[in-house]
């Protein structure tokens, strides 16, 4: 072989070359070479290379062995398979190995890159049926290649469209969040039975404020079909203007208040809405715990604790208070939108403009279902803004400063979505502050929050619907002034759970200590003014914060510190299946075993039942026939605060204006209805009805059992000038 061809083979490609042995003379292994190549350049004189040196493939340099940091590695979470601080890893081991990689290139003189083009080279032509780019007979295996693979090659199996459909159905259906989902919404059947067994005709609690709340749902479902401008002034409280804005109003249900008509329907459409209240609220709360960085375990308890507390039990006849998993949801989606954990803290790559867009989206549907938790969410979602504009302004122009240190596109959906957010706020807020300027008694005053202000053992005091604790607890809610908002036991399970997460725990100290100070601030909140007279922590925020003093119970306040306790022992509940796993990896086979598997779920097991209920399902009072018929504006007597409920759900045929109201405060309109007819049927009720413009009185025999007006209906009217008939099991009277 000539000394200009062996010169050709050990000579590392030149600069602009790119290492390809087409242009730079180098030949393949096997080929006869003749000569140099036209485009080669000899190497200088002074530095002749032997003649038996190595060619490029044969240099170790130039084989690509991967090593320790070719190949980052990444601490993932045993429970969730999360990568811990995953971008991190990759950006600064990848990039060492890449410079790494690129010295050794430079120090071998370009013998690594031309070794790889080489061989890059030599598969195309192999997989081409070619040797250097001509015709070849013989593969690398010593078997005859196929001519006419280049041209005509195999096709691959392609699946059917009904297969394809099959294993993304398949993949939908074991995917984490589909299991979530069916898992929450099958323990919400479960864990308020007996809610569905007849959900025509029982409501949970009692049939008074859930009436309402039904009647609620059903109003605005039925009126934006109809006049959607007439939305505030509802049917009820007549003559009484923007009625609709008396109590909460369950706005964001009223799709599903377009189905259906009747009572019988109102009280289905209640039911539904209150097992899917319980199922949305476990899963806003598991999906917030595994955003920020729990297990699948300890996201359940978390969301299990969040949503079947032993206090939120009391409220199982509030629907607005029940109704709260738009909270953690939101949460949850701006906090992944944002690629912020609090495990893993702020992972620029994992920001997502949609998500952000969609947690503020739930956040305003959560805040039109009402201002009773609504408001709280309200100034928390600020605080977090207010908090998040600081970090970003500090980011941006202080501490290290970046051009865009949370992204342009996902700062202008946040202030797209915090302006829908704010504008949703503002629109629902008008017809509440127009009722306190024509209602000063709708007003909560300090001293009507000290009447529902709980003291500090409503912390340790299960209400009577808890299936565990309820009857354990008796004496101690005698002690209470009003029980059902001040038994405020959140699960003892909870607490020793969160206890130990202040030791033990997946989250970082600091972090920690942040949930212990959110726990420990929205107690004292919670408390009212029982805590020093509120002088410093209630009734600032009464005096001070607009549509505070709207807020009548601070227990329900209860709700984020039942959340923030979830929270604690998600990060419990993760650390302990860590350990577990840990454990397990020492057997052989490395499994957990079956009392390993029960140590970790039975905390979760505890929880679960922790929630069980003795909830009551009284059955609704029927509607008397005379409301599927009788023109409006009715007055049924007798009236009163619980008996009125009722009577809003027994419209919901008609809709015809009824002078009946239940809410939480009592106008003074009905008030003055409710003494004047009193003496139903004398001059004086007769004619004060027809100036306040009434054309009918309905009086249910089953309502005015054991009232006066059981024998009033049947005294003679003739001389009053107006008609009395039966139409079913109730006395009409035509004005």
């Amino acid at each position: 072989m000539s000394s200009g061809t062996s010169d050709t083979t050990r000579t590392s490609p030149g600069l602009g070359t790119g290492g390809d042995p087409a242009t730079t003379g180098a030949t393949v292994p096997g080929a006869e070479a003749t000569g140099p190549a036209p485009n080669d350049n000899p190497p200088p004189k002074d530095t002749p290379a032997p003649k038996d040196a190595p060619s490029p493939e044969d240099s170790p340099t130039a084989k690509e062995t991967p090593g320790p940091k070719d190949t980052p590695t990444a601490k993932d979470d045993p429970d969730d398979g999360q990568t811990d601080d995953g971008e991190q890893a990759e950006g600064s081991k990848g990039g060492k190995a890449e410079g790494d990689k690129s010295k050794g290139d430079k120090a071998e003189g370009g013998k690594v890159k031309g070794g790889r083009d080489r061989r890059a080279k030599e598969s195309s032509a192999q997989d081409s049926g070619t040797k250097d780019g001509k015709d070849g007979t013989q593969g690398t295996d010593g078997e005859p290649s196929d001519p006419w693979q280049a041209f005509g090659p195999a096709p691959e199996t392609v699946p059917s469209r009904l297969r394809r459909a099959a294993r993304a159905v398949g993949r939908f259906l074991v995917h984490e969040w589909t299991l979530a989902t069916l898992g929450s919404v099958v323990l919400a059947v479960l864990l308020t039975w007996p809610t569905l067994r007849y959900p025509l005709h029982t409501i949970p609690q009692d049939f008074y404020d859930p009436a309402l709340q039904a009647w609620q749902v059903a109003w605005s479902g039925h009126i934006l079909l109809t006049d959607p401008a007439q939305l505030w002034q509802a049917n009820t409280f007549y003559p009484e203007s923007w009625s609709f804005a008396f109590s909460d109003t369950l706005l964001g249900y009223a799709p599903a208040g377009m189905i259906g008509t009747g009572p019988e329907a109102a009280v289905l459409r209640y039911n539904i809405l209150f097992v899917l209240a319980h199922a949305l609220a476990t899963l806003g709360a598991y999906a917030l715990a595994r955003q920020l960085g729990a297990g699948r375990i300890g996201a359940a308890a978390a969301g299990v604790g969040y949503a079947y507390a032993p206090w939120l039990l009391a409220q199982a006849g509030h629907l607005h208070v029940i109704s709260n998993g738009g909270i953690p949801l939101a949460l949850a989606m701006l906090a992944r939108g944002h690629g912020w954990s609090l495990r893993y803290g702020y992972r620029p790559k994992r920001r997502h403009a949609g998500w952000a867009l969609a947690g503020w989206l739930v956040a305003a549907w959560q805040l039109s279902l009402g201002f009773g938790i609504g408001l709280p969410f309200a100034y928390v979602l600020a605080g977090i803004v207010l908090v998040a504009t600081l970090t970003w302004y500090l980011r941006r122009y202080w501490i290290r400063p970046v051009r865009h240190p949370f992204g342009a596109r996902l700062l202008i959906t946040d202030v797209v979505g915090g302006l829908v957010f704010a504008a949703t706020g503002a629109l629902l807020s008008i017809p509440y502050f127009t009722v306190a300027e024509q209602h000063p008694n709708a007003r909560r005053s300090i001293a009507d929050i000290d009447i529902y202000s709980p003291p500090a053992h409503g912390f340790l005091t299960a209400p009577a619907e808890s299936r565990i604790w309820g009857g354990l607890h008796e004496g101690a809610r005698a002690a209470l002034p009003w029980h059902p908002e001040m038994t405020l036991l959140p699960g003892f399970v909870l607490y020793a759970l969160a206890l130990g997460g202040l030791f033990f725990s997946v989250w970082r100290l600091r972090h920690r200590l942040l949930l212990l100070a959110g726990v420990l601030v929205s107690m004292v909140l919670a408390m009212g003014t029982r805590f020093f007279g509120g002088t410093f922590t209630y009734v600032p925020l009464v005096e001070h914060l607009p549509g505070w003093d709207g807020i009548r119970t601070p227990g329900r306040l209860m709700l984020w510190t039942t959340l923030l306790l979830g929270l604690l022992a998600a990060g419990t509940l993760t650390a302990f299946a860590m350990r577990v796993r840990e454990i397990a990896a020492q057997r052989i086979p490395p499994w957990p075993g079956p009392w390993l598997r029960t140590a970790t779920l039975l905390p979760l097991l505890l929880v679960v039942v922790e929630g069980l209920n003795a909830t009551p399902h009284p059955v609704v009072p029927p509607q008397p026939a005379a409301m599927r018929t009788v023109p409006g504006p009715v007055l049924v007597l007798p009236s009163g605060q619980n008996l009125d409920q009722p009577v809003m759900l027994w419209t919901t045929t008609r809709f015809q204006d009824v002078v009946n109201g239940g809410s939480g405060f009592t106008p003074v309109k009905l008030a003055e209805t409710r003494e004047a007819t009193r003496t139903f049927p004398d001059p004086a009720s007769v004619d004060y009805l027809r100036r306040l413009g009434v054309r009918t009185v309905v009086v249910p025999h089953g309502q005015a059992a054991g009232t006066p007006f059981e024998t009033a209906v049947a005294l003679p009217v003739d001389a009053l000038g107006i008609r009395r008939e039966e139409i079913g099991d109730a006395v009409v009277f035509h004005l």
